[in-house]
Formats: C-alpha cells, structure tokens, sequence
C-alpha cells in the first residue's frame, strides 16, 4: 500500500513538472502576423566565395526552412511582400584536430560559410533587414578532403538557413511594414 502511494505521489509530481515545461511554448507565427498572410521570395544568392555549388544549397535549405516554419507563404514565381536577397561573402575551413604522431595532416575541420542577407519589401523597396549569417559544421576528413566537403555543404547550408530563417521570421520589423 505505501509503494501505491509513493508511485502515485511521484506521478502526480512527474505529471506538473511535464505541464509546466510547456509554459513558454507558443503556438503558431512568433512576429505576430497570422501564417501565410504574408509572402516571401528568396532569390539566388550571389557567390563571392571561390567554392562552387553554395548558392544552390544554400537557396535550396532557405526555402525549405522559410516554407516549414510557415509564418509566409513562399512564393517560387511572381510577385511577393518580401524578397530575400545576399551574397555568400566568406567559406573559411579550419583544422581543428590533427592525426595522431603526424602534426601536418588534419583529421578534423571546421567548415564554415557567411552570408550578408537582405529582406526588403517589394512594394516600398525598404531595406527592413540586412545582416550577416554563419552557418557551420565540423568535418572528419578521412583520406578524401574533397569528398568531406562535398558533403558537408548541405549541412552548413542548413545550419546557415535555420538561422537566416530565424532572423527573417523573427527580425525587428518596422512598423508600417507590419501592418501592411
């Protein structure tokens, strides 16, 4: 009968703690705007890095992120209330950790890409948001450097975009353009 009790006592106890953990969760767009009330466009980044293939998976993980998170509606054609545009101004690859009993050969890298973005309103032509955006992940490189990198583009285009999508979402707004 006391285990009943003490079983029952720490439910109730594991079943609050549960519910308050949910207190700061909110349900749907955080900027205030009712989802897809608004339309975004992102164009293709320009590329001043010297790494081919960026703009494509960068363009590609931004749509992705801005068309789940859902606050607009991205538009692919036509005309939308934002347009997204930047530049991929840096690709920096670091060595982080190097092989064992040789100092010279990288096992591990840090890859990272910059990205200056740009939202403005179509309609009024105002800038309403320009920053810079990192996006990073950590590469092992094995006996092909090139092949680790191949495949570690899509996941800092990723990590760049969930953050470019934060900022885009999420950004300090002017007023008037809320209110369109």
């Amino acid at each position: 009968m006391k285990c009943i009790k003490q079983f029952m006592v720490f439910g109730v106890m594991g079943a609050l703690l549960g519910l308050t953990g949910c207190v700061g969760y909110h349900a749907g767009p955080t900027n205030g705007l009712p989802a897809g009330s608004r339309s975004v466009r992102v164009k293709f980044f320009d590329n001043e890095t010297l790494e081919p293939r960026l703009v494509v998976a960068v363009n590609r993980a931004l749509k992705r992120n801005l068309q789940q998170d859902g606050t607009y509606k991205l538009e692919t054609q036509g005309e939308a209330d934002l347009v997204v545009s930047g530049q991929l101004t840096k690709f920096l690859r670091n060595g982080i950790s190097y092989t064992p009993g040789d100092s010279l050969v990288v096992q591990d890298y840090t890859m990272q890409l910059t990205a200056r973005i740009k939202v403005s309103d179509r309609t009024t032509g105002q800038v309403v948001y320009e920053g810079d955006v990192t996006g990073k992940t950590i590469v092992r490189v094995g006996n092909d450097l090139t092949s680790a990198q191949r495949q570690a583009i899509p996941l800092i285009a990723e990590n760049l975009a969930r953050q470019a999508t934060s900022f885009v979402v999420d950004g300090h707004w002017p007023d008037k353009v809320k209110a369109q």
